[in-house]
């Protein structure tokens, strides 16, 4: 729950060998596949923005923080840069999308605070309805149309996609880079003979591009890549002639954007490299058990479209494809740092099995490599489609809509009531007594006007507690002390549990309370 309190006096202020696969044998086919694509699209735009706006709730500070606060200072000129800025090892590639957006939202005047939450995430959910129809397009070259019909209906339906597709995280756009880039690698497609020849070398600028968005990303390239220099006849043009020179290209446009935009000489990814991985940095934040991701992290994304996923690597035989996720699951869970999010770009492939289990339980003679088109003839669901259908439905949305809804809201519904106040002028100023980073900033407010934070920067010495931590230990001691050198503020936004212990404390500095709900 999320407590906020108000001063009273201010307040009165075909690559694929283990798998029988289709080819596109004609051209009369293309016209209808094209409208079908478009189709598809729309569906997924539409059903993405509603997505966008029924996400109210707070997941990861990155999503505000390493974008939306970025891409607020670098057009409104305020707003926090994080630790991770200072050191250089972000891009601004990322941040610059919405920064664009803001720019827009500015000069037609139209940058009030509704549109300043709500705008990123509708942006959001168009790159998602990329995503959703490049994974239609993939498994329909795969699989065929009934698995790619169904793989729809498991990317739009899964809890973890509905709830995290939409937020401003670089991972999210990653995950459609990903499924981009992977439609068109050779290795990973039908039949190689008949594409055309620019293919790979959008893969690899696709591909390239989600490293310069986020480094990790190349974990997922190292296997692909690996795969299709054991498949290509032309080996040395694939590493010298397209994979060199593309990657240099991408690389060097994304430095000299950095060194513009830093003011000085930097190279995010080495950065990023040496505290994430030589340094283990990121184990700052906390640190699973190597098994996390095989136990609880990866099965609690794809929830009850597990067991479909699982049928699905074993009957459909693409081991390749299960090979990668397997690949960047196992490369993930050598780090200690591990979040649901590293591995989001994987979750629509695994997805894509589920559809094929489903796609077989309506025919379980799937004419794999027979046929692409799917029956024009109506017929009855089997029964057991039916109950799957009806099972995956009755778990997923009452999940992804509480995720969405109610599970920590109250970290943004108080900056929605602090915009709305601080647009009628009854915000001075505002402290928050919270866990560093737990709610949206300045991107949120969208008024310039004095707020602070508890520190989390990471110290030179493991295990000096910062501002966060000795707050949490001690609330009521942090409190007193803190505030022998400060100018009061008018608003104070704090957690429930923090507020009971400090109760006293806010009463005789004549706060009253405003209850945000927070679960």
């Amino acid at each position: 729950m999320m407590r906020m309190r108000q001063n009273a006096s201010a307040a009165a202020e075909k690559r694929e060998t283990e798998v029988p696969v289709a080819v596109h044998d004609d051209t009369k086919n293309n016209s209808d596949s094209d409208g079908s694509c478009r189709r598809v699209f729309y569906l997924c735009v539409g059903v993405r923005m509603l997505n966008s706006l029924v996400v109210q709730t707070y997941f990861n500070p990155d999503e505000h923080w390493q974008s939306l606060e970025v891409a607020h200072r670098l057009v409104f000129g305020y707003g926090h840069l994080t630790w991770e800025w200072k050191r250089g090892i972000r891009s601004y590639l990322h941040p610059l999308l919405f920064a664009l957006l803001y720019k827009i939202l500015a000069f037609l005047h139209l940058d009030t605070p509704w549109l300043m939450m709500k705008a990123p995430r509708l942006l959001q959910s168009v790159f998602a309805a990329v995503c959703d129809l490049y994974l239609y397009k993939f498994s329909n070259m795969i699989f065929g149309n009934q698995v790619a019909r169904w793989t729809l209906f498991s990317h739009l339906t899964n809890w973890f996609v509905f709830f995290c597709c939409t937020r401003t995280l670089s991972n999210s756009l990653e995950a459609v880079l990903t499924v981009v880039s992977l439609y068109y690698w050779p290795c990973m497609r039908v039949s190689s003979g008949k594409m055309s020849s620019s293919s790979r070398r959008w893969a690899l600028a696709v591909a390239a591009l989600a490293c310069a968005v986020r480094p990790t990303s190349a974990i997922v390239w190292l296997y692909v890549g690996f795969v299709e220099l054991l498949m290509a006849s032309d080996k040395l043009k694939f590493i010298f002639l397209e994979a060199a020179p593309i990657g240099a290209v991408v690389f060097a446009i994304t430095s000299l954007l950095d060194c513009m935009i830093y003011g000085s000489w930097v190279i995010v990814p080495l950065n990023f490299l040496k505290f994430n991985f030589l340094s283990s940095g990121g184990d700052y934040y906390g640190t699973h058990p190597w098994h996390w991701y095989f136990t609880q992290g990866f099965p609690v994304m794809l929830f009850t479209f597990l067991p479909f996923c699982v049928a699905g690597v074993i009957y459909s035989k693409c081991w390749r494809l299960s090979g990668l996720i397997g690949w960047v699951v196992g490369m993930y869970s050598v780090l200690g740092h591990k979040e649901f999010r590293f591995v989001l770009p994987v979750l629509p492939i695994a997805l894509m099995f589920s559809g094929y289990s489903l796609a077989a339980l309506k025919s379980p003679d799937l004419p794999m490599g027979k046929s692409k088109r799917a029956s024009t003839t109506h017929t009855k669901w089997p029964s057991k489609l039916r109950l799957a259908v009806f099972f995956l439905l009755a778990t997923n949305i009452p999940m992804g809509l509480y995720m969405s809804l109610v599970h920590q809201r109250g970290s943004e519904d108080a900056m929605h009531y602090l915009a709305r106040e601080a647009l009628s002028g009854e915000v001075r100023s505002v402290l928050f007594l919270t866990p560093c980073h737990a709610t949206p900033y300045y991107s949120a407010l969208h008024q310039n006007l004095p707020m602070r934070f508890l520190d989390c920067t990471p110290s030179e010495q493991r295990g000096t507690p910062d501002e966060s931590d000795r707050f949490l230990l001690d609330p009521y001691g942090f409190a007193s002390e803190f505030a022998k050198n400060w100018s009061l503020p008018s608003h104070i936004v704090l957690f429930d549990s923090e507020e009971k212990k400090l109760k006293d404390f806010l009463n005789s500095n004549s706060f009253t309370e405003i209850l945000m709900m927070n679960f």
